[in-house]
Parts: structure tokens; sequence; C-alpha cells
């Protein structure tokens, strides 16, 4: 069984102006999103900026994500790292913490074979009992895939890997990936805007930064589809496209804080390397918000 199906929100971690972790408005967007209808929470990310939380700060957000939550709604805890036993600590730390799975995506800088990559999987998994997905993101990762025989084997000789997001941008790679898998594969759009492909060709849902914005929009995406309303589900995915060209038009999380903090929803800042949007784009931006009507 799935952990969820739907869209689940990829959350961002909000920030003060001196670069600490804001509880306050943590907790406002954890249940806005709630409310909002989205399906699961997806904590300590690429979005969530996990790679600049030291691993206190990393524990502390998704202890408090999952207290907050409170069992409404399942949450997943990025725990991915290049180094293995680095994922495997901060693996076995968030179970203790009450989370509903684990997302780890592939070793960066590393550049590994297939051989290492099913390796590192397996023994991160095997190290905790709540079920894990794969995060296939080459974009972030040094362009190292994990291939789909590779994400099969895994989620079939594995017991507790159970799926994988896909945020390849390569639908012809998650058709393939399907045919291999059989339906021992759940897979979800790391992309907002192949979310319909990819329930089209038997997604289980998306792992979204538009749902950070738009959460019922997002959910609402997924759950016409499922409903068999696919004409209104591709119509509202369409609606959706040049919101989600803004909040990808540099890179990941900084359009989404900027969308976050116009609509007063308290983002904050980004941590460094990451700087501020530049002002041509936060234009396109705002209008874009505008003309989706969420601002």
């Amino acid at each position: 069984m799935a952990i969820f199906t739907g869209a689940g929100v990829a959350i961002v971690t909000p920030f003060h102006e001196d670069g600490s972790v804001n509880y306050d408005a943590f907790k406002e967007q954890i249940e806005l999103q709630v409310a909002g209808g989205t399906d699961a929470i997806i904590v300590c990310g690429t979005t969530g900026e996990a790679s600049t939380l030291s691993h206190e700060e990393h524990l502390d957000v998704i202890e408090y994500c999952v207290k907050t939550v409170n069992g409404r709604i399942p949450v997943i805890a990025g725990t991915g790292s290049n180094c293995t036993e680095t994922a495997v600590y901060l693996s076995q730390e968030a179970e203790k913490r009450g989370v509903d799975g684990i997302l780890v995506v592939t070793p960066y800088y590393n550049k590994c074979t297939q051989k290492g990559l099913y390796e590192h999987f397996k023994i991160v998994a095997e190290s905790v009992n709540v079920p894990m997905i794969l995060y296939n993101i080459p974009g972030r990762t040094g362009g190292v895939l994990i291939q789909p025989q590779t994400v099969v084997d895994l989620c079939r000789n594995v017991k507790n890997i159970v799926g994988v997001k896909d945020a390849t941008g390569n639908l012809s790679g998650v058709a393939r990936l399907m045919h291999l898998a059989g339906g021992d594969v759940d897979v979800y759009s790391g992309n907002d805007d192949q979310i319909v492909p990819i329930l089209s060709l038997g997604g289980k849902g998306v792992i979204s930064v538009l749902s950070n914005v738009a959460p019922k929009q997002a959910h609402d995406i997924c759950q016409l589809y499922f409903d068999g309303k696919v004409k209104e589900s591709a119509a509202l995915q369409l609606k959706s496209i040049p919101l989600i060209d803004a909040l990808f038009c540099e890179v990941n999380p900084i359009p989404v804080k900027k969308a976050m903090n116009l609509m007063g929803l308290k983002a904050g800042v980004m941590r460094r390397p990451l700087t501020e949007m530049e002002d041509e784009h936060a234009k396109v931006l705002e209008q874009a918000m505008k003309d989706y009507g969420i601002l």
C-alpha cells in the first residue's frame, strides 16, 4: 500500500532574517497545507533547504513537523546524503521522531555506479522499519541517475523500499520504469508540470513545490484524475503551467519562497549560497501569481 496518493507538499523551511528556523511560521504553513487538502507533507527535502541545515536543525524540523501534523496526514522526511553512514543516521533518527516514511536522494558528488546506488539504498532502507521512497533527481546529483531496472530491483528485493520520486523530467524513462515494474513501484512526479502525464502512466501522485502556494489546486489535479475527470484534471494542470514555470525560473526554492513572502506566508530568507530572487524574475512571478488568482 502506498504511503500516500495525491499531492504531497515539498514544504519549505521558513527562516528568520538571522537565518534561524521560524517555527511559528512553519506551524502556520503546515496548518494551511492540511486545511488545503494536501495529502502528505515531505519535510527537509530540496525545497526545505536540507543541505544547509545542521543535523540538529534537520532533526528538530522533522520532529516539529511530526508533532504539529499529529497524525492527520503522512509526514515523510528527507534523510538522504552522499555518505551512506550519514543517511543511515538521519533515517534512524527521523524514525525515532515518528515519521511515516523517508525520502532518500541519490548520492551526489561521489558519482557511484548502479551497484553502488543499489547497495547505498539497501543499507539505508534496512536500517529502519518505515517505508522509503527513492529520490531520482539527476539535475541535483551531478547527473547520477537511478536506472529503471535498479529502481525495480530495489523495490522488489528490499521490503520497505516502496517507490520513487521521479524528477528526471524524462517521461519516456518513466514509461520504461512502469513497464518493467509491473505495479511493484509507486511513482510520484517530482515535477509539477508533469503530474497528469505521470498519473496517466500509473503514478500515485506528486511531491509538489506548487502546493506551497496552491495546495488545493495541486491536490485537485490529482483528485480529479483519480475521480475519472481526466479532462478537468488536465485543464487545471495546463492552467497551472505559467505559474509553475515562474516557480522554477530560478533554482528551487528561491522563487517559491519569494511567492510565499508575497502572499504573507513568512517563508523568510534563503540560506547561502542561495540568494534573493532577481527583480526581473520576481516581476514575472508576481504577474503569474495574479493571473492564477492567488495574489
